[in-house]
């Protein structure tokens, strides 16, 4: 498994920062700086870490395309966390999660005991325990269906087509975002970074296990303890506004604040969407 790191690798105090389906670490490039820095004013450390899970970016691939899950995700998140432990102490975990690395991180705020700390403070990204089908479908007709393009412009480009609820950002903060999520294939040609079999579950997913998983995952939310942050782009075809407000409501009562003009799912790049995150790991 391959990861990012930021700030101080002795530090105790880890932020670790788990990406979405099709994406990679890098996407938290601007959030990592900006937690240390913040770090830095209150004149304390962190070690802010961002892995590429199995199957994207620098880590490898799978054999087995059914093992693309979240379950398989935690027990290697578990493994890295132990793999930090052994470099510096871990006392205090925090996690910040984008969709799926939101649902991997509530599957991990109810282990407490598996990890070196248990997560203190969790941020889920436009993700929650219920999920629109609709936007399940919208995610299922793009992963894995990338291509290859001449030069970063046109892959960009055409990311930007696809990942429209992200919403606007500068010609700098897009090519920022989109240069790790490519790699240059046998042709020369850039390709996505990623494994294709990670569309197979999502792919076979049905309405019908969709909902079983969601009434697994109301559940496990209400044995969260930790204080939750939750994030939703305003226009979020993921996670419905009724969705959010419940979550609020529920379980750790998730404090919830909404991005306008963003759908699924905010990129953190941004100064709005920085500091209520910035904020929450590091209170003023």
């Amino acid at each position: 498994m391959a990861y990012w790191q930021w700030g101080a690798s002795d530090s105790s105090h880890v932020v670790l920062c788990v990406h979405g389906l099709t994406r990679q670490g890098r996407d938290f490039d601007v959030l990592a700086q900006a937690l240390v820095a913040k770090a830095q004013a209150q004149g304390r450390s962190v070690r802010v870490v961002c892995p590429d899970v199995v199957g994207r970016g620098r880590s490898d691939w799978l054999s087995d395309a059914s093992l693309y899950q979240p379950l398989t995700y935690v027990a290697h998140l578990q493994a890295l966390l132990a793999h930090l432990h052994t470099q510096a102490s871990v006392h205090t975990l925090d996690w910040v999660g984008t969709s799926m690395g939101g649902l991997i991180g509530m599957l991990a705020a109810v282990q407490p005991q598996t990890w070196p700390s248990p997560i203190r403070r969790l941020v889920l990204n436009d993700v929650g325990p219920a999920l629109e089908w609709a936007g399940l479908e919208r995610i299922r007709g793009y992963v894995g269906q990338g291509g290859s393009h001449a030069s970063l412009a046109e892959g960009a480009e055409a990311l930007r087509r696809v990942l429209v609820g992200f919403g606007p950002h500068t010609e700098a903060q897009w090519l920022a975002l989109s240069e790790p999520m490519f790699k240059a294939g046998i042709d020369g040609r850039l390709v996505l970074h990623y494994d294709p079999a990670i569309a197979h579950n999502i792919r076979t997913l049905t309405p019908e296990v969709h909902a079983q998983s969601s009434d697994f995952m109301r559940a496990v939310y209400e044995q969260i303890r930790c204080e939750v942050l939750l994030l939703r782009g305003a226009q979020s075809e993921l996670l419905s506004r009724e969705a959010a407000l419940a979550m609020g409501q529920s379980g750790p009562r998730a404090r919830l604040i909404e991005i306008p003009g963003v759908g699924h799912a905010p990129t953190l790049v941004s100064d709005e969407q920085v500091q209520p995150v910035r904020d929450f790991i590091f209170p003023p």
